[in-house]
């Protein structure tokens, strides 16, 4: 649907009204008060100078807040700008400059880091700081009185502030709009997917009315008149996603649950805590939840199996969907998780860039296997001339889906160019994802083509941490690579080489690699050898790197 999303969720606020929207601990707001105060934010960013196509950065944790914050850039016409909270100083500039925010909303865990980066970044014209507890004041207090002062506190508007003393923006016509989501790239630098508000709308709906059995809405009178539908006689999602809404796949399940008139509940823990998840999922009668493969699913299912062996079992008989997106969600896991409710685990194969491409669905008694889909309708594997895979040839090839002509890299037409191919005259997304197809027409996921490592759903750029490992000056040369891990999917590892009289120490090199990039990023182990072997030409040898890794007795320290 060629709606801007603001227009869609104010249709859905006026139908929806004192319907509770959004849960953060005992913090709730209704349609309603989520409508009016995201307009008023709105109105202190217009006042501020941002407007239509501005970007406006999001640095916040899960909360009522982040969700607002979104609204309201969206009832400007602006383009929110999802921002990875761990970031360090000079991954922050990086990524303002290279989307050119004008506005920031962050955290106050941020202050210092904000405070730093704002003197590099001229076109920030407003920010907007929402207190939190870790920094001793609470929300609304007024910069420089209470819990001390920053650079960033005295230049920035509380948030609560903001919405008080601003008037509501006008509801106005509004067009298509453009949606960017910075995701990990495989250059190093994160990439903006830049896209359109029609394209978001066909992302979201999958994880929406779909899974409550509608037909999505094609225009504003029909959306209107499904909402008051499932108003009065349902049904409603309740969802819970426990990843970060800086991650597509906590933002999409968000607006999915709100788009189709349900709530949506997040953790108030800025750590992952399953038992709070699965006490959660009882407390609020969710019926979804959204994880992000075996880094969440493995502790849920520990969780649930201690609860159980307690004779104190959390209570799953509401929930119908646990969805995942694109991080290995191991069959045993599912089985364990399915012993404690009757729901469906719906596992998709899919990127910030596009897709879905396949799809997994588990049931209680259906028998799992780990990395095996079916196609979704419309995606291919395809070979690197553009073939088609034979099914059951063994033929590794490239996972494609069809794409829209708008959707590009943000300021590189070069990767948008190497990811959006045309094959057989229509435009594909092909992010570099392997699969090989069975006989039977089933896919086998082979993983990520490139060195991008997947670790809990971040994205980690082999070569970015390989250039801070060599700055240390007693280093002479390192491999990064990532090995597999039952939890995280893959972690991080190295290999250093060293011929100082006194080498670094494992734990050196961590910290020396924590002070310029996210803890995500840094080596989970580190082995020191005097000298990594390559070609003549300076190839890399990583199969030896991974040997060198795994068999090492240090190997699986963190």
């Amino acid at each position: 649907m060629k709606e801007n999303f603001a227009t869609l969720l104010e249709t859905v606020a006026d139908v929806m009204g004192d319907r509770t929207a959004v849960i953060h601990g005992p913090r709730s707001v209704s349609f309603a008060e989520l409508d009016r105060r995201a307009s008023r934010l709105a109105g202190h960013l217009a006042g501020c100078g941002v407007g239509q196509e501005s970007r406006v950065a999001i640095a916040l944790y899960n909360g009522i807040e982040y969700v607002e914050s979104v609204f309201a850039v969206l009832k400007l016409g602006g383009v929110p700008l999802n921002v990875n909270y761990r970031y360090r100083e000079a991954e922050l500039t990086q990524l303002l400059a290279d989307a050119g925010a004008e506005a920031l909303v962050f955290d106050a865990t941020l202050d210092d880091r904000v405070a730093a980066v704002v003197p590099e970044l001229p076109r920030l014209r407003a920010l907007v700081r929402v207190a939190g507890s870790a920094s001793g004041t609470a929300s609304g207090a007024v910069p420089g009185h209470g819990g001390g002062s920053s650079g960033a506190q005295e230049g920035a508007t509380p948030y609560d502030d903001a919405i008080l003393s601003a008037e509501p923006l006008p509801r106005t016509a509004r067009d298509n709009g453009h949606w960017l989501m910075y995701t990990g790239g495989t250059t190093g630098a994160p990439k903006g997917v830049l896209t359109t508000h029609s394209w978001l709308f066909d992302a979201v709906a999958p994880n929406g009315y779909a899974l409550i059995g509608v037909t999505p809405p094609r225009s504003l009178a029909e959306l209107a008149e499904l909402t008051r539908r499932l108003r009065d006689h349902g049904p409603r999602l309740i969802t819970l996603p426990a990843p970060p809404l800086m991650h597509s796949t906590g933002m999409y399940c968000t607006l999915a649950a709100l788009l189709a008139g349900g709530t949506v509940g997040y953790l108030t823990s800025r750590s992952y805590d399953p038992d709070e998840l699965a006490r959660l999922i009882g407390m609020h009668r969710a019926t979804v939840m959204a994880i992000v493969g075996d880094v969440f699913a493995r502790p849920l299912a520990d969780a649930l199996d201690a609860a159980a062996a307690c004779g104190e079992p959390y209570d799953l008989s509401s929930l119908e969907w646990i969805l995942s997106v694109g991080v290995t969600w191991s069959a045993d896991v599912k089985e364990r998780l399915l012993r404690h409710g009757d729901f469906t685990c719906r596992d998709v194969v899919a990127a910030s860039e596009g897709g879905p491409f396949a799809i997994a669905l588990t049931r209680r008694g259906d028998s799992a296997v780990t990395s095996r889909f079916e196609l979704i309708p419309g995606a291919r594997v395809v070979t690197g001339d553009g073939r088609d895979v034979v099914p059951g040839s063994g033929e590794v090839g490239v996972l494609a889906a069809p794409a829209d002509e708008e959707i590009a890299y943000q300021g590189d037409p070069d990767k948008t160019a190497q990811t959006f191919r045309y094959i057989d005259g229509r435009r594909y997304c092909a992010p570099g994802d392997l699969a090989a197809v069975e006989a039977d027409g089933s896919l086998v996921f082979k993983g990520r083509d490139g060195r991008v490592i997947n670790t809990g759903g971040e994205k980690v750029f082999a070569e970015e941490v390989e250039q801070v490992l060599l700055r240390h000056p007693k280093v002479d040369d390192v491999y990064v690579v990532g090995i597999r891990d039952d939890r995280w999917g893959s972690r991080v590892a190295a290999v250093v080489a060293s011929t100082a009289a006194d080498p670094p120490s494992e734990s050196e090199l961590r910290q020396f690699v924590g002070a310029s990039l996210a803890d995500y990023k840094c080596p989970r182990s580190v082995i020191v050898v005097t000298a990594l072997p390559r070609s003549p030409a300076g190839k890399a040898d990583l199969r030896w790197a991974q040997r060198i890794v795994t068999s090492s007795p240090s190997e699986g320290e963190s």
